[in-house]
């Protein structure tokens, strides 16, 4: 049985949905559930869900619309809707003290005095709001991705004629004069300034940064296209004037992919005059142009915390490309995992929910190994290119698998399901990221453990074990508890580095000793 109602005019935030989905999806006799806006790319989901009726056709972006397949034997329409309306009172009834304004007028009048804007609604709808804040003189963090280039170039211009951010769209992480925006941790306030086309890069070097004692001034996102020829670096540029203007940063760091070459010169020539010292981790990019431009160049994300923190306390930096442990610990560490595998088990699995730990990954991984992936180094390492077993590293955080869903970081679902799916008894070695922090969900180091427990108990009927290899992006002052998180891994058998790029050369050593 396929059934939908349509409510009119009933707005509520699109990750509240796609949660509410997925418990409603565990009810028996429900084979699919989609609770959702009517936008088009909901609808689109149902039509692929085979789910479409009638009742659909005339849905607007500003109704809410429940369709769901299911074996009315065992469950009723009238059952899912109740069901629906129970966990969206109790959402309710958690934020009944918090006054949500209709509007973003209003919420300007009501917060008298606010300075920036934060905005996660759909794409189409996004720019429109952007521009009001603008027009406000109040800064932007656009999480909200889908939003043309051609809107995005419209807005950061108006931005940088009026002073202002315009950080985003599809922004993830900022911290502001010391309030963590999106996916952002807990860190101190310090010296050391951040311009970041990344989030979980930026993540990453933030929460080093405050693992080796010391803070952020400020932490500025751009958003993925920023450093794009069509952008032009518009913010990464004025997130570097603002950091050298500000008294309270002494050093810089910058990191995202590598810019096009034309946005890379601006960047260069604005830090060669840089009276505070600049490191840039343009992941995979040039070093020795950095090096011409003045700047202190990386080797990975945990290189470019250390040479910020060595900078800010007048120290040589130096390249960091080992591990915190010595070499005959690894050495030994590797000898004894390696001696688990059987002769069959031949392939790395490496599930990352964030996207510049993904990359950072394949980059370090791939000149030496045939890695697969949905981001990968060059088109013929597509996953789609993958024929039978081979190595692979994934994104889950990439559209294609967050098209009505939740982002992994806020519902490890998505990575439970590839966990069953991709790992078997020819798999050597499973490499993940553990991403804590405001915004992540309360406990994503547990759910890698239990999958990774799942999986090495099924494996141990074949007479197997499996390696696995963790990194947990994290602070002391997260939400989440970090102590309580690495121990949830070791205890199922994890073994968990200081950082993603000591996790990415541990299985790199590993591949190597056991010739994978």
């Amino acid at each position: 049985m396929i059934k939908a109602i349509v409510r009119e005019n009933a707005y509520y935030d699109s990750v509240t949905l796609m949660l509410i989905s997925r418990e409603m999806k565990k009810q028996e006799g429900v084979e699919e559930v989609l609770v959702g806006m009517g936008t088009d790319l909901n609808l689109d989901l149902v039509k692929m869900l085979d789910m479409f009726v009638s009742e659909l056709e005339q849905v607007t972006p500003n109704d809410l619309f429940i369709a769901a397949k299911f074996d009315e034997n065992l469950v009723s329409m009238d059952e899912l809707v109740a069901s629906f309306d129970e966990q969206i009172n109790s959402k309710k009834e958690a934020m009944s003290g918090d006054y949500q304004p209709p509007t973003l007028s209003s919420a300007i009048r009501h917060l008298a005095g606010a300075n920036l804007v934060q905005i996660s609604i759909p794409g189409q709808y996004a720019g429109q709001e952007a521009e009001t804040a603008l027009n406000e003189g109040l800064h932007v963090m656009m999480f909200s991705d889908n939003v043309p280039v051609e809107e995005e170039l419209k807005l950061k211009k108006m931005a940088v004629e009026k002073g202002l951010l315009m950080m985003g769209p599809d922004c993830g992480t900022a911290i502001i004069n010391g309030v963590p925006l999106c996916f952002a941790n807990a860190v101190r306030r310090g010296k050391i300034g951040l311009v970041g086309a990344s989030g979980t890069g930026t993540q990453e070097i933030t929460v080093i940064i405050h693992k080796l004692g010391e803070g952020l001034s400020q932490v500025i996102g751009t958003g993925g296209r920023d450093l794009r020829e069509e952008i032009g670096g518009l913010m990464m540029i004025q997130g570097i004037e603002a950091l050298i203007a500000d008294p309270e940063t002494e050093v810089i760091v910058l990191v995202s992919k590598p810019p096009a070459p034309s946005v890379e010169k601006k960047i260069y020539d604005l830090i060669k005059d840089s009276p505070k010292p600049v490191v840039i981790d343009f992941i995979g990019g040039d070093a020795e142009s950095v090096k011409k431009a003045g700047a202190i160049s990386c080797v990975s994300l945990e290189d470019a915390a250390k040479k910020a923190v060595a900078l800010l306390r007048k120290e040589t930096p130096v390249d960091f490309d080992g591990f915190d442990q010595s070499e005959e610990a690894i050495d030994a560490l590797v000898k004894a995992e390696v001696a688990k595998l059987k002769d069959d088990q031949k392939y790395l699995v490496a599930l990352f929910t964030g996207g510049t730990l993904t990359d950072e990954a394949i980059k370090y991984l791939g000149e030496d190994f045939p890695l697969y992936s949905n981001i990968p180094l060059t088109p013929d390492r597509a996953l789609s290119k993958r024929e039978g077993k081979g190595h692979i590293c994934l994104d889950l955080g990439e559209d294609e698998f967050t098209r009505g869903r939740p982002h992994p970081m806020i519902d490890p679902m998505t990575r439970t399901e590839f966990f069953k799916s991709h790992v078997d008894g020819t798999t050597a070695v499973i490499l993940a990221d553990v991403v804590l922090g405001y915004g992540s969900h309360e406990d994503p180091a547990g759910a890698v453990a239990d999958s990774i427990t799942e999986i090495k108990e099924a494996l141990k009927k074949e007479g197997k074990d499996v390696i696995a290899v963790a990194s947990v992006t994290g602070t002391d002052q997260d939400p989440q508890d970090l102590v309580k998180s690495t121990k949830d891994l070791e205890k199922a058998g994890v073994i968990v580095m200081p950082s993603n790029a000591q996790a990415v050369r541990l299985v790199h050593r590993i591949m190597t000793a056991a010739k994978l």
